[in-house]
């Protein structure tokens, strides 16, 4: 018998990177996010939950601007050709890469064939593995804003929460009752927000419970109430380090794909040229092995599948065996049954470690033998247990375990900015929302504050990768949102063919309600 429970919990999102041309990085993003991670993720879901002798569980956030870029059928159309133009390069390989070329374009040809039978829809098979009891679906802020950088302005993380709470509902026919935190952030008195918008339940970095008043008599191996009510989960840093950490964890090793070599580096000019690729990028197009650790990148040998999956057996073993010893252990020294949580970005899976999501089929197939057994966050809570009230700590799960990631010389220009917007919606919703035009008008400026408001942007300026693109899609979101309050101060009319093209870029969450900027007593 398990000594206890084991919940693996990933965060799927993606900032709103639709774009009306073919070919973007920002559509490369999201179309390399469906080809490694979603769709295999997916398969792995339900092939286990096909097998009577698993029980596969997980608890999975979607963040609704990812579920406005999968149910996007114009962005969504696009994708056979995107994957057909991938299989094309792969043909530029070298000899000595034709076996791992070979073995990729036979699964993107699979992959396309899968995406046309389902009519490039996604959302209909996460709902039915959630109907099964295989998923847990649980939501996050509307476009990924960082929460306690938007506490000046109340009414601003309420509109985060509420749109979040819709959207879901929307697209996906459950309200969530669950809540992954964008970057896990937490500050005082956001339970008392989160109850109030319906959520009942979200997870925070260890330190988040372990600093909490009074501190928590079972540590972070059991869930706590917040004085509002909410249930918060703690993440276990013994169960997530083997998985996430390339340098000493299983991403890591020298039979796994290797992230960083792609044939977007390696192909010729001329090649990527030809098929009208006019900068050199990641193509998500990798046929190399780690190799060994250190290894400069242009020594990588070739990828060899059948290597990586005998040491996906391994790793996988491995963790569960780690896993039922550490629960074990635990249930010698604690009254109720342990409960270990293991919250990871889902894009690891696939995306930045090519093996992820089939590590995830063997977790299933293997735990059942190992005395490993699988839970929901959501199933922990239904078995009644009593729960500690503790206030939690301020904290996240990003570098330094606090805010500083986020609000640093690079970025933090950008908080007075998110500050000044929300304080003038707030101000404007008050005085009342007037004839239906002007309800348009302050309704698309609510999609413009909210998608001025992403963490990702923040994080990029602060990772200085794709800094240029951070910094213009934070000014234009910002730019359309003065616009179309000073339009609606001032009576002015705004030209149609502008205001019909931001409608059709920033055209996500449907029945978003600017009321949710209200001022409330």
């Amino acid at each position: 018998m398990a000594a206890g429970d084991l919940a693996l919990v990933l965060h799927a999102h993606l900032p709103y990177v639709r774009t009306g041309e073919p070919g973007s990085l920002e559509e490369d993003w999201y179309f390399q996010a469906l080809q490694e991670c979603y769709l295999p993720l997916l398969e792995v879901l339900e092939r286990a939950a096909a097998d009577p002798q698993q029980r596969p569980r997980l608890t999975l956030g979607l963040s609704p601007t990812l579920l406005s870029l999968l149910s996007d059928r114009a962005l969504n159309g696009r994708f056979p050709a995107w994957l057909a133009l991938r299989r094309t390069l792969l043909e530029g390989a070298a000899p000595e890469l034709e076996g791992p070329a070979g073995a990729l374009r036979l699964t993107l040809t699979a992959i396309e064939a899968q995406w046309r039978e389902l009519e490039g829809d996604l959302l209909p098979r996460f709902r039915r593995l959630q109907e099964q009891g295989i998923l847990d679906l649980i939501t996050c802020g509307a476009t990924h804003g960082y929460l306690p950088l938007l506490r000046d302005s109340p009414e601003a993380v309420r509109a985060q929460l509420l749109t979040a709470v819709r959207e879901h509902q929307r697209l996906l026919g459950v309200r969530p009752l669950g809540i992954w935190l964008p970057e896990c952030a937490y500050y005082e008195d956001l339970d008392r927000l989160l109850a109030e918008c319906g959520l009942r339940y979200s997870l925070l970095d260890g330190h988040g419970l372990l600093h909490g008043l009074p501190r928590p008599r079972y540590g972070v191996y059991a869930p706590i109430c917040s004085p509002a009510g909410v249930a918060f989960f703690a993440r276990d840093s013994e169960s997530t380090l083997p998985v996430w950490s390339a340098s000493q964890g299983y991403p890591g090793d020298g039979a796994y794909r290797e992230f960083h070599r792609d044939l977007g580096w390696d192909l010729p000019e001329a090649d990527l040229e030809a098929q009208g690729i006019h900068d050199r990028r990641p193509l998500g197009l990798k046929l190399h092995r780690v190799t060994a650790q250190g290894c400069p990148l242009d020594a990588k040998a070739p990828y060899d599948p059948a290597r990586a999956g005998e040491r996906l057996k391994e790793h996988a073993e491995a963790f569960l065996r780690g896993r039922a010893a550490q629960m074990e252990q635990l249930a010698a020294t604690i009254e109720p049954p342990p409960l270990l949580v293991a919250p990871f970005d889902a894009e690891l899976f696939g995306h930045w470690w090519f093996e992820g999501p089939r590590f995830l089929a063997e977790l299933f197939r293997q735990g059942p033998a190992l005395d490993v057994r699988f839970t929901h966050l959501r199933d922990v809570l239904s078995e009644g247990r009593s729960l500690q009230v503790c206030r939690p700590a301020p904290s996240s799960w990003g570098q330094g375990g606090y805010h500083d990631y986020w609000l640093n010389d690079t970025n933090a220009w950008v908080v007075a900015e998110w500050q000044r917007a929300s304080r003038a919606m707030v101000q404007r919703v008050n005085r009342g929302v007037g004839s239906t035009a002007q309800r348009a008008l302050l309704t698309q400026a609510g999609r413009e504050l909210l998608l001025a408001q992403s963490s990702d942007w923040s994080f990029i300026l602060r990772a200085g990768t794709t800094t240029g693109l951070a910094r213009e899609r934070i000014r234009r979101h910002l730019d359309r949102f003065w616009r179309l309050i000073d339009a609606l101060e001032h009576g002015t009319d705004l030209p149609r063919e502008w205001l019909l093209g931001v409608e059709r870029e920033d055209g996500l969450f449907p029945q978003l309600n600017a009321a949710d900027w209200a001022s409330r007593g």
